[in-house]
């Protein structure tokens, strides 16, 4: 099997974006956010093309300090943007969501490389960053999720605990959705790049087999976590 990596040219990357351009033309003729977009879209470039200049000085630096530092840096931003959709927020609000995805993610991300995987040393950066960029993602989603749906809910005068069971159950359509499609309707990134890079399929299900635990596992007990807070606060307030 070829164990070798394609390189995508720079005439390449500029192709796989015409089909971005078409959608941001749709978005500028119907009125509905193509400044949005743009500016996502050139974060997106920026924030990949400086993760790339940083991967590669971790790598290099192999420090479990740093890692740890990063991994902060990502806790504390994931929790700033999973309570972005929630209309009122405050200290309190980024608390609760940061507790949540720590709660959710970070006792996943050592029972993954520590127990699973059984990486060496502890801190290896090609592996726990990587795995807790999907974890941390994958609990944001289903905190912001939940947070939106849990105040949604409560505006509209539904019960505290009513709103927790409908915001949770909620939060986690879309994880639930990704593995009824699993190997069906699409093949996850961590396959994809696996196989893409000569890895036996058999080998590659197995991890991802993991990503798709950890990723549910992850994801509802941030959210659980989320909007048990959020519910005490609640009844507190009463």
């Amino acid at each position: 099997m070829n164990s070798g990596v394609l390189q995508i040219t720079l005439p390449g990357l500029l192709l796989a974006f015409i089909p971005v351009v078409i959608v941001l033309l749709v978005l500028y003729r119907w009125s509905l956010g193509a400044g949005t977009a743009t500016y996502a879209l050139g974060r997106m470039l920026l924030q990949l093309v400086l993760i790339g200049y940083v991967l590669n000085f971790l790598f290099a630096a192999d420090q479990g300090v740093l890692v740890a530092g990063v991994l902060a840096v990502m806790l504390i931003a994931a929790s700033s943007i999973a309570v972005r959709p929630v209309q009122q927020r405050d200290a309190g609000t980024y608390g609760r969501a940061l507790a949540a995805i720590f709660v959710g993610g970070v006792p996943v991300l050592w029972l993954v490389t520590q127990l699973v995987v059984q990486i060496e040393p502890w801190y290896e950066p090609r592996y726990v960053i990587p795995l807790a960029g999907m974890i941390f993602a994958s609990a944001m989603n289903c905190v912001s999720l939940a947070a939106e749906r849990f105040a949604s809910e409560r505006t509209g005068g539904t019960d505290p605990s009513t709103a927790v069971h409908e915001a949770f159950q909620a939060a986690l359509i879309p994880v639930i959705n990704s593995l009824f499609a699993v190997g069906l309707v699409s093949l996850p990134g961590m396959m994809t790049g696996q196989i893409l890079s000569g890895i036996d399929p058999l080998i590659a299900a197995r991890y991802q087999i993991v990503v798709m635990a950890m990723i549910f596992g992850s994801s509802g007990i941030a959210a659980a976590c989320y909007l048990w807070l959020a519910s005490r606060l609640t009844q507190a307030s009463q």
